[in-house]
């Protein structure tokens, strides 16, 4: 290899070196606290995430902690009322598994932190649920509610269903999402309280 050769495949190689780091993927954390505070706020698709999950539920609780039900039936109530939740029901067309784990983790640390209910562990709840044969997802039904309600020792089920209306013009996709959720009384199979909150999402090609 002669000396123009040899400068040759040097700067070649300083060349590539320097690019590497500019080609390389670089990893960023999000969030509050961090120097991308923003990250989470844009949606990436039309599919349900974590703000749309937040949101949804927090109409939900929020209109059930200011319901007569809840003012009436169960503050300043004594002992607290058992909370149970049942499978949250997916009717759209989406696979949505990991959300709706989502949104039963954020449905049931809500009711936690209310401090005027007691909630059923989900771990015992889950557990409990396979022996009845209750899926994931499972619509509500009042025989395997009883039962399963009776093992629990709880009062009221919490459960719902998450629709999608999915709507197409020209080069634009809109979904609009609902969490419909409701408290049954286990014992009367009374509808205590419901409300639906709505939640749109659109993509432009």
């Amino acid at each position: 290899m002669n000396k123009i050769e040899t400068v040759v495949l040097t700067l070649g190689l300083i060349a590539a070196l320097g690019a590497s780091p500019a080609c390389a993927p670089r990893a960023m954390r999000g969030g509050a606290g961090t120097e991308n505070p923003g990250m989470d706020a844009p949606a990436m698709s039309t599919t349900l995430d974590r703000a749309d999950i937040e949101y949804l539920v927090s109409q939900n609780i929020e209109a059930l902690y200011t319901s007569r039900f809840w003012l009436g039936e169960v503050v300043g109530e004594g002992t607290p009322p058992i909370f149970a939740i049942w499978p949250i029901e997916n009717s759209t067309s989406e696979h949505l598994e990991d959300q709706m784990l989502t949104l039963l983790s954020s449905i049931e640390t809500s009711l936690v932190n209310s401090g005027e209910v007691q909630v059923v562990a989900k771990s015992r709840q889950d557990a409990l649920a396979r022996e009845i044969g209750i899926q994931q997802g499972a619509i509500y039904d009042p025989q395997r509610a009883a039962r399963l309600g009776a093992q629990l020792g709880a009062g009221y089920f919490v459960t719902g269903k998450i629709t999608g209306v999915d709507e197409r013009l020209q080069k634009t996709r809109r979904v609009q999402y609902s969490l419909f959720l409701q408290v049954l009384e286990l014992e009367t199979g009374l509808v205590k309280f419901q409300h639906e909150a709505t939640r749109s999402k659109a993509l432009k090609r």
